[in-house]
């Protein structure tokens, strides 16, 4: 199923002419987790849209019903799209709490009820796609189209220095945690530094025309039971 990202036509989508209903798959935007599926009717994807909190058809009480309205775990909506065939809609979205009723992030958590909500890493799809950009345009002012011009000795020098400050932002965290003292400052020193260290190896990985796809086969492989 290949899903458009464009501005949705509600004229377009193929409600079941049976039933008036289309089936909707909701999926975190933070990491791309499918967390429900539900039916919309016509009314279910007009009140979505109008504010941006998803809302469905109740099969069983045949009236609209917003998701969250009793638990105040609503689903905001991020964007809304339709598949090829335009009879099922992708819903991303930012959940205000678990979405299943037993209380799990996802409805499909069955063997993992204590599931942990997701760490956001389809984020850096984005941001590598920016990095892409800066690369392919090179705008001015562009710090990224800077890193890129300096080549590789310039991106690994970064990537050097800030794995360094990374370190350093580490001892010091350490530091604090064993003489018991408060540790906010040093905690978001190391995030700070640890994004500074991501961001310098994506753009070495682009000035070097490697993608991250390559980067993360490496650890699916490491990760795979010896044969």
């Amino acid at each position: 199923m290949t899903a458009s990202t464009e501005p949705l036509d509600i004229e377009a989508v193929r409600f079941d002419p049976a039933t008036g209903l289309v089936a909707g798959v909701v999926q975190d935007g933070a990491d791309g987790r499918v967390l429900m599926v539900g039916w919309l009717d016509r009314e279910a994807v007009e009140a979505t849209l109008a504010t941006s909190e998803v809302h469905f058809h109740s099969r069983s009480r045949g009236a609209l019903w917003r998701k969250g309205e009793t638990s105040g775990n609503v689903l905001r909506l991020r964007s809304i799209a339709v598949d090829c065939d335009a009879d099922a809609l992708l819903l991303t979205v930012d959940p205000a709490g678990p979405t299943c009723h037993r209380g799990t992030r996802s409805c499909f958590d069955r063997d993992d009820p204590e599931r942990a909500t997701g760490q956001g890493f389809a984020w850096l799809e984005g941001l590598w796609a920016t990095i892409e950009s800066r690369g392919e345009s090179r705008p001015d002012g562009s710090y990224t189209a800077r890193l890129l011009d300096g080549g590789v000795d310039m991106t690994g020098r970064k990537v050097t220095e800030e794995a360094t400050e990374l370190l350093l932002a580490a001892k010091n965290d350490e530091t604090a945690e064993q003489s018991g003292g408060q540790r906010t400052a040093t905690r978001d020193r190391v995030a700070e530094e640890a994004a500074d260290v991501l961001y310098h190896s994506l753009v070495l990985l682009a000035e070097r025309g490697i993608e991250p796809a390559a980067v993360i086969d490496v650890l699916r492989s490491r990760a795979a039971p010896p044969t």
